[in-house]
């Protein structure tokens, strides 16, 4: 279709896409409600530095006051879109993606700027410490010290919905400015294979939290925080999760032969199960 060059001044991303136009009328009266046109961008045509551009663009028509579609940072959370997400926290981004319980806002962990963004975006406290999240297992020890548990007790509970809380450690390679003060650090492997071949490309560990404003219900769908959407350079659609709302158990393992439920969350039975099978006792129970 040719657009008019005046047009097309107005509207530069028009010109970024041959894809085909189709009617809309989602638009307000004012921008492209007037051409009764919406243009549909394919991705995978677009060439290098040209999707920046696009965002470039898609800023100033929203500054014009024209309402526009943010479908364009949803992705499906398959693998072959992994690279593009691991790219995107290298680069500092924050990405929204599934686990086994809630939708998460992850970032690179080492990030100094992109961890301060998380708690900028969600309206949360400095103070409220962020989990990780690594792609398996063996990766713990890399963030925390894991020699004090019983043989075969993390492959019992991961990957799987359960945040474990172990001591940082010096040799830990988390950054110091990730939960200043803190010697723990809450440690997830989710039992997700998309976020952790995220995690196993990115090298390091990911920042994670819930997508949502702090104090508001957790997200089990990507329309929940659709709001927040704007922040993330991708949202990687899983669909709607089944665990419900509760979240991962949260279970304190910084003591010898000990164990604390934080959280239940959505495993608690299990995971006491697990913890008792080998060995470990509750604090603060009577034996």
């Amino acid at each position: 279709m040719n657009v008019p060059t005046k047009i097309a001044g107005r509207f530069p991303l028009l010109l970024l896409s041959s894809a085909p136009l189709l009617p809309s009328s989602s638009l307000r009266p004012r921008g492209l409600r007037r051409l009764g046109l919406v243009p549909i961008v394919r991705s995978w045509r677009l060439k290098p530095g040209v999707e920046q551009k696009m965002a470039w663009s898609l800023e100033k028509v929203d500054a014009a006051g024209v309402e526009v579609s943010q479908l364009g940072v949803v992705r499906p959370a398959t693998e072959a879109h992994t690279e593009e997400a691991i790219e995107a926290l290298k680069a500092g981004k924050i990405i929204a993606v599934p686990t086994d319980t809630l939708y998460g806002f992850a970032c690179d962990a080492c990030s100094l700027e992109a961890v301060h963004r998380i708690y900028e975006v969600k309206g949360r406290n400095h103070t409220s410490p962020l989990a990780i999240c690594v792609g398996d297992v063996p990766d713990i020890q890399r963030f925390a010290v894991t020699d004090h548990l019983p043989h075969g007790l993390l492959e019992s509970l991961l990957p799987g919905p359960v945040t474990l809380v172990l001591r940082r450690g010096e040799s830990s390679m988390l950054e110091k400015s990730l939960n200043p003060g803190l010697e723990s650090i809450g440690v997830r492997v989710p039992d997700c294979n998309f976020i952790r071949g995220i995690a196993r490309g990115l090298g390091s560990a990911l920042a994670l939290t819930s997508a949502n404003l702090s104090g508001q219900p957790s997200s089990v769908c990507i329309k929940d925080f659709e709001n927040l959407w704007q922040h993330c350079a991708y949202v990687y659609q899983g669909g709607v999760l089944p665990s419900g709302r509760a979240g991962s158990t949260v279970v304190d393992l910084t003591r010898l032969g000990k164990f604390k439920i934080l959280r239940p969350g959505s495993a608690r039975e299990e995971t006491v199960a697990i913890l008792e099978r080998h060995s470990l006792e509750e604090e603060g129970s009577s034996t």
